[in-house]
């Protein structure tokens, strides 16, 4: 397959590498807004990489995997599904939730497959936790548990401009916990604080914050984020559920020390998302390849992205006003 990737940026580059290692991918092109920094990736990668003048050059590929500035996502999704050309695109989809949805129709109209990175779809531990969960063996869900703490706090540059914790963070436990809870969100509650550093206070947002979800079922989840933790990366997830009580993200490297006699003590904690979720962003790429042969299933479809990015917007707004943000209304419509 050839594959293009538009935007080679940190995560860009690492999709980029992921891709080039996989036997299926047999010529890369890549693209990036930044002169000359696509043609540096290209040589730090070498064999069938080749570095491109334009976007447009990618559409004529067999799939391409949009990792570009948030603003630019909307329209070279559409350049590529006017191509007819399948896509990967980082979340979000958009910068803004009309846009977003608009995009979303668009999207299904043209029936061309667009799967949304949102990795932890594609974690291996947390896929099984899926099964388990869609399959019954696990029973009925009471409540989930999850973590995400950054080992060390993003740099002010890109606080600046990450959207703020709710959106850039925690909106991937918004993706995932309703994916695996397999219900609809009725009820958010979320509260910040600024605690690491002024310059979040600055950005107007927050570096630490917690949220509680309520389900249609009367399942509830609560979630937290922290932009720093000074023993590692933790991002962990526990559903305890009528038949089970399940665990992801939990072992040896989990930057946590027990207190207990002979309690565990973390061993090379995690440093980085990309460390910790490292299976899950090669099982992304092997994902795509097989969306666009017709061997899988879209399993991160635009339309489930826009369910996280709502509830990450109603976390805005109780944070701000201190109340809860109701969605019942919108459940029933």
């Amino acid at each position: 397959m050839k594959i293009g990737v538009a935007g080679v940026g940190r995560i860009g580059s690492m999709h980029a590498a992921n891709l080039a290692a996989l036997p299926d991918v047999d010529q890369l092109l890549l693209f990036d807004p930044v002169p000359g920094r696509a043609a540096d990736a290209a040589a730090a990668l070498g064999g069938a990489v080749t570095a491109v003048d334009t976007a447009d050059e990618l559409v004529a590929a067999d799939g391409v995997l949009v990792a570009t500035p948030t603003d630019t996502h909307p329209e070279l999704v559409r350049r590529a599904i006017a191509a007819a050309t399948p896509v990967l695109c980082e979340k979000p989809l958009a910068p803004d939730l009309t846009e977003m949805a608009a995009l979303v129709e668009e999207i299904e109209t043209s029936g061309v497959p667009v799967l949304v990175g949102f990795q932890r779809r594609f974690d291996p531990a947390t896929a099984e936790l899926h099964r388990r969960l869609r399959s019954g063996e696990a029973g009925s869900v009471y409540l989930v548990r999850a973590v995400c703490n950054d080992h060390l706090p993003p740099p002010a540059e890109f606080v600046a401009t990450s959207g703020g914790l709710f959106r850039d963070c925690l909106v991937h436990d918004l993706d995932a916990v309703p994916w695996l809870v397999g219900d609809e969100v009725t009820e958010v509650y979320a509260a910040g604080s600024v605690l690491v550093d002024q310059a979040f206070a600055d950005a107007g947002d927050v570096d630490n914050a917690i949220v509680a979800l309520r389900f249609a079922g009367g399942a509830h989840a609560l979630l937290s984020a922290s932009r720093h933790d000074p023993v590692g990366y933790d991002c962990r997830l526990e559903v305890f559920a009528s038949e089970d009580s399940l665990a992801v993200g939990w072992d040896g490297r989990t930057p946590l020390r027990s207190l207990e006699s002979g309690g565990p003590h973390p061993e090379a904690p995690w440093q980085s998302f990309t460390e910790r979720y490292h299976d899950a962003y090669v099982n992304e790429m092997k994902v795509f390849l097989d969306v666009i042969a017709g061997r899988a299933a879209n399993p991160s479809p635009p339309r489930e992205s826009l369910t996280s990015f709502r509830l990450a917007l109603a976390c805005e707004e109780s944070a701000r006003t201190g109340a809860p943000v109701s969605l019942a209304a919108e459940v029933a419509a």
